[in-house]
């Protein structure tokens, strides 16, 4: 089957954003089809050269510029890239610091994370992700976890559910929902994406009339070329936050993410920038508020002066696609764009001088 696996939303925008450097060490923590691991090799100079101040006079250090690059998912060694400066992590970016520390990576100039599903596993039927296919209920980013999506389905019980359809998917029916699901596996474990349907929305029959007229069947255990989903229209924007939900339970998404961005706070160098692309409200505020305050907490930290005491310069505060680029691209249109600088010493003292002058000293 030909897929494009991935179409990177604003990718010029946030290669841009990341002001790369030609000998700067990078971290694209999101690989995937690899758009934006090809796009900062490209401006990335393999001949530069810098000297090393802290080599005997004479001596000098070359350093060519250097990518990482992190997925946990297996299927996205398919997209390798043959390439000396480019080297693949095969581990969740939660992992980032123990990575850096095994390569010798003590700075790096930046890190580029684009939080959205790939196409890849949308696109998928027999991982799951998607309510549009008949599948198991499966969901993990990698492949070799334990914990699958059915597993969270029949074993949390009605107030785990929904409360994790509420803080995840943000469903103000996510009570409801789980107690549908609740009362369906009582009956029969449920383990296929079409089985969890039928229970959330209560549906009983296995084909219906949607609202176009036209019939369509769910494949209850199909193993042949997987059948769409004729899903009704009313309950699509349920479904996606149902599942949404589950898939950030069952990778531990937010967890994952604020590990990984508290490890590029402390590996990215004075002037080094992180470029973050997200897609739902949950991820967005947290990055959101990390660039703003430099903690997971979101508290702004001020000195005796009033002035915010943060290590970073916002750049791009929450920049979306252009109407041209999500009528090429209709996924691109949840996505919003932020990046912050890591500030050098030099704008800390500037920001400590305007505080000085505003009390009228110097």
């Amino acid at each position: 089957m030909n897929e494009v696996y991935h179409i990177p939303a604003m990718l010029k925008e946030t290669i841009e954003g990341l002001a790369i450097k030609p000998d700067g060490v990078y971290v694209d923590v999101t690989f995937g089809g690899g758009g934006h691991s090809r796009a900062i090799l490209e401006a990335i100079d393999n001949s530069q050269c810098t000297i090393d101040n802290s080599q005997r006079a004479g001596e000098s250090s070359v350093q060519k510029g250097k990518l990482f690059s992190f997925d946990q998912d297996e299927d996205a060694l398919r997209n390798a890239i043959d390439d000396p400066r480019w080297t693949f992590v095969h581990s969740n970016f939660r992992y980032l610091k123990n990575w850096m520390d095994y390569y010798g990576v003590e700075q790096i100039d930046g890190l580029l994370a684009d939080l959205g599903v790939s196409f890849h596993h949308f696109d998928c039927p027999e991982r799951g992700f998607s309510f549009r296919y008949s599948a198991p209920l499966d969901m993990r980013m990698n492949q070799t976890a334990k914990r699958t999506a059915a597993d969270i389905v029949n074993s949390y019980s009605e107030e785990e559910l929904a409360r994790l359809f509420w803080l995840y998917g943000e469903m103000k029916n996510g009570r409801s929902i789980a107690r549908n699901i609740c009362a369906k596996r009582a009956q029969a474990p449920i383990l296929r994406t079409e089985e969890l349907i039928a229970a959330a929305l209560k549906l009983s029959a296995i084909s219906y009339q949607p609202s176009d007229g036209i019939e369509s069947r769910w494949s209850l255990g199909n193993t042949g070329s997987p059948e769409e989903l004729g899903i009704p229209t009313n309950a699509k924007k349920d479904l996606a936050k149902l599942f949404q939900a589950l898939r950030i339970e069952v990778n531990d998404e937010m967890g994952a993410l604020r590990e990984m961005l508290v490890a590029a706070r402390d590996l990215l160098k004075p002037g080094g920038r992180i470029a973050v692309l997200t897609y739902h409200s949950l991820e967005d505020r947290l990055v959101k508020n990390f660039f703003r305050s430099g903690n997971l907490e979101g508290t702004i930290e001020k000195d005796f002066y009033g002035n915010a005491l943060t290590p970073f310069d916002v750049i791009e505060k929450g920049r979306t696609a252009s109407d041209d680029e999500v009528e090429r691209n209709p996924r691109s249109r949840s996505a919003k764009l932020r990046v912050a600088e890591t500030l050098t010493m030099h704008n800390a003292q500037c920001t400590m001088h305007k505080g000085l002058m505003r009390f009228g000293t110097n």
